[in-house]
């Protein structure tokens, strides 16, 4: 207990409650409990099914003189109890003294169905388990405050069903893809969370300090040059579940650390990509929902069909009238925003942004969140893309599509840029663009460019940002919100 915290009477109390516990000869937290079924088993169960043993939170109580109801709870559901005087004689006592909302108890007794149509266990033996010290909040008025919710998630949970559905919700999407990547050939590896380089995409780095070399590291913001080197390394198919960082700022759809599930294929394009995309993430909806209709905050979202597919340059066109072909250098893009009467909430995010950044912001103003059903973006601008195939017709592109939904970019994926000399010189222009101020710019990644000179097969490659698919999955309008345990700052 922090010797900080305020004793208030709710602790008072409930400490003199553990020390009744001991006095009585028990255990105020158990080492074990054997159970024979779990409540929401027990609930399935026929009337007079003997000896049952449950375990779990004690999450209500009501008393009635000689009688008193509660439910217990656990992760698979609550089953009602009931208690009578003449039935523990003492330890009816005991548990009146002893036992608050909030603690943990186990429980046999008989199954029988009370005249409301209840599933409820005639209890003829209790064993305390774990004593709790604070109340819980009252369950319909004391979660209302976010922050709480998010700072006091287990909380939360106890109290809410819903959030604990949206976690077992995230489980089941997760393990969707999984099975789905498992069945199709792929393979799932590890590769590190600490490098020399923050390469793999244009952001912001996390950097520490690694003691023990005595050297300056960066938390990844993602997987690919790893995945890639594995794939020039002979494997075929590869992917992983990666937490990335990204040192950047927090809204409702971005967070600076987050998981992203990249794979890569040799011998694939990114139309091949784009057409599993398109099978994968049907598979999940409707694995989900039971059907390719979604509903978020409102809108109605629909996976069904073949999703269509523009152009970069055409979405900016139709939705700014700017031709970013016809704009090839920083100035003559900003003059032709200027004309359009083009502003930005921050205007400094333009300062000291290259053409590739401008572009960038330019399609998330005006173009981005018109997009609600699923829409494949393609053929990005090449300074966009440091590690994608250029494109064989057009070589102010590349071979690169986005998947965007609702106005959130979901997936992103390329035919991946294989050829080391068309790799340093991207480099080379975008340490160009980071000694020029722009902070996003990629680093120059000498070690990943050697492995590129050793040979590598065609490849397709893919990145998904897995929060805000299960966001939009479960109607969650705020990422840190499927999120177990977002990082806040602490506590005064």
């Amino acid at each position: 207990m922090d010797d900080q915290q305020p004793m208030t009477d709710e602790l008072v109390c409930r400490r003199a409650k553990r020390e009744r516990i001991r006095a009585l000869g028990m255990q105020p937290y158990a080492e074990r409990y054997e159970r024979t079924h779990t409540p929401h088993e027990a609930a399935q169960l026929a009337d007079d099914t003997p000896a049952v043993r449950i375990a779990g939170r004690v999450i209500a109580l009501r008393w009635f003189g000689k009688l008193a109801f509660g439910h217990l709870a656990d992760c698979s559901g609550k089953m009602q109890f009931a208690l009578q005087r003449n039935v523990l004689a003492e330890r009816f006592k005991d548990f009146e003294q002893c036992v608050d909302v909030g603690d943990f108890i186990g429980i046999e007794g008989r199954v029988f169905t009370t005249k409301t149509g209840e599933k409820t266990i005639d209890v003829q033996t209790w064993t305390f388990l774990s004593k709790a010290l604070r109340n819980l909040p009252e369950k319909f008025h004391g979660m209302t405050d976010p922050e709480l919710r998010m700072r006091r998630r287990y909380l939360e949970m106890i109290t809410t069903p819903e959030t604990m559905a949206r976690f077992r919700d995230r489980t089941t999407i997760i393990r969707a893809i999984r099975a789905y990547l498992d069945g199709h050939g792929f393979m799932e590896i590890d590769t590190p969370v600490l490098t020399n380089k923050a390469s793999g995409a244009m952001a912001t780095p996390f950097v520490t300090q690694y003691h023990a070399l005595d050297i300056e590291v960066y938390l990844r913001i993602a997987p690919e040059t790893y995945l890639k080197r594995a794939i020039a390394g002979g494997f075929d198919k590869v992917y992983e579940f990666a937490r990335s960082f990204r040192n950047e700022g927090i809204d409702p759809s971005h967070l600076p650390d987050f998981t992203l599930l990249e794979y890569y294929c040799a011998y694939w394009n990114y139309e091949d990509n784009m057409a599993f995309t398109e099978r994968l993430l049907k598979h999940i909806v409707h694995e989900l929902k039971g059907a390719y209709d979604v509903s978020y905050a409102g809108t109605q979202i629909s996976f069904d069909g073949a999703w269509p597919r523009v152009t970069f340059r055409d979405l900016i066109l139709r939705d700014a009238a700017i031709d970013i072909e016809a704009c090839p250098t920083r100035e003559t893009l900003l003059a032709a925003m200027a004309d359009k009467n083009i502003t930005f909430d921050d205007m400094s995010v333009i300062k000291g942004a290259g053409r590739a950044t401008l572009i960038d912001l330019l399609y998330k103003k005006v173009s981005r969140p018109k997009l609600i059903n699923p829409v494949f973006v393609t053929q990005h601008p090449i300074e966009l893309s440091p590690l994608a195939r250029r494109n064989d017709t057009n070589p102010n592109v590349v071979d690169r599509f986005q998947l965007v939904v609702n106005g959130w970019e979901i997936v992103n994926a390329y035919s991946e840029l294989v050829d080391p000399l068309d790799q340093a010189e991207r480099f080379a222009q975008q340490a160009a663009a980071r000694a020029a101020g722009d902070a996003e710019a990629m680093q120059v990644d000498e070690d990943f460019l050697l492995c590129m000179e050793y040979g590598m097969p065609p490849i397709s490659g893919w990145g998904m940002g897995v929060d805000r698919v299960v966001a939009l999955l479960t109607d969650t309008h705020n990422l840190r919100d499927v999120i177990l345990f977002p990082l806040l700052r602490p506590e005064a």
